[in-house]
């Protein structure tokens, strides 16, 4: 095929190129993860160095296009996306194999890749270029029609068989104690939740998704029932209350104000002394937990307090 700045061929020729039965077999990162494409459809298929052989046997049965991606070029995931659709129109008539260029080397030097994204067919084993770099999807469609009619040409007719789709992975198991709290939570019974979480430290106090979840059914429970506008007005009406300004901190966490929260007990910290401070600090701890110690306001909030005490 054709790049778009030069003029389109009539027809593909599906013979002499190289040859592609003996690849090296590593492995690609599954659709789903971090920088990687939307989950395979019923005439798409996710392929490594360890299945690209089965899909080349598969190339005499019906034509195969391959998209040669990369998790950083945008431009690759949007053909890759293009394709899909285009796949899932023609209902069959051909496969889309998707491949991690970086993740899978030998296969990209047996393309004789130089960039991604690089789609190549494969009609009876053999590889036919397509186009490389960003392409307008209703000319891709053009290719397409070319590629088929070059397929038909050489007898390569038959169809993809759509397999089931794919099953979302189970969730693990909860602990008992874990899904004792948890199903105490979902029926609203913060007290059964806290007792299970409390147990769950005393056979395990390293466990630390049992102290976030007894910081989370604790500030569940302090928040229940409260008055929004009156814990605010009497937070703003007794700026040293330090009961007060710990339920208004409470209440923010709860709403997603997480910053002013934390910054408002910091400040505490810095005006108060004695046992009043150490209260505070406590309950700044308690909703470092609610968050998770690798969330950036805690981070930051951390540093704050620190430097408040010290």
């Amino acid at each position: 095929m054709s790049q778009p700045s030069q003029p389109p061929r009539p027809r593909l020729d599906a013979r002499g190129a190289v040859d592609l039965s003996a690849l090296a077999r590593p492995s690609t990162p599954p659709p789903g993860s971090p920088g990687g494409l939307e989950a395979a459809a019923a005439y798409v298929k996710d392929v490594d160095q360890s299945t690209f052989a089965d899909v080349v046997q598969s190339s005499t049965q019906h034509p195969v296009v391959v998209v040669l991606w990369a998790p950083w070029s945008e431009v690759s995931q949007q053909v890759a996306a293009d394709l899909a659709a285009l796949a899932a129109e023609d209902a069959g008539r051909w496969l889309l194999a998707r491949i991690d260029a970086e993740a899978n080397p030998q296969v990209a030097a047996a393309f004789q890749a130089q960039s991604v994204p690089t789609v190549v067919a494969v009609l009876g084993g053999q590889p036919v270029p397509l186009f490389q770099g960003s392409y307008p999807r209703e000319q891709v469609r053009g290719v397409l029609d070319q590629l088929l009619a070059a397929a038909e040409a050489n007898g390569v007719t038959g169809r993809v068989q759509a397999g089931p789709a794919p099953e979302a992975p189970a969730e693990p198991a909860l602990p008992p104690l874990h899904q004792e709290a948890y199903d105490a939570i979902e029926r609203d019974d913060l007290p059964a939740a806290r007792n299970a979480y409390e147990r769950a430290l005393r056979d395990n106090p390293r466990d630390a998704m049992a102290r976030a979840g007894l910081a989370q059914v604790g500030l569940m429970q302090r928040t229940a029932g409260a008055d929004l506008r009156a814990v605010r007005e009497a937070a703003a009406a007794h700026p040293d209350d330090v009961d007060a300004q710990l339920a208004v901190a409470d209440l923010d966490v709860f709403g997603g104000a997480v910053e002013d929260a934390f910054a408002r007990l910091v400040d505490l910290v810095r005006r108060t002394a004695g046992d009043e401070r150490e209260r505070v600090r406590v309950r700044l701890v308690d909703l470092f937990e609610v968050l998770g110690s690798d969330d950036p306001r805690v981070v930051a909030a951390r540093r704050a307090l620190a430097a408040a005490l010290y």
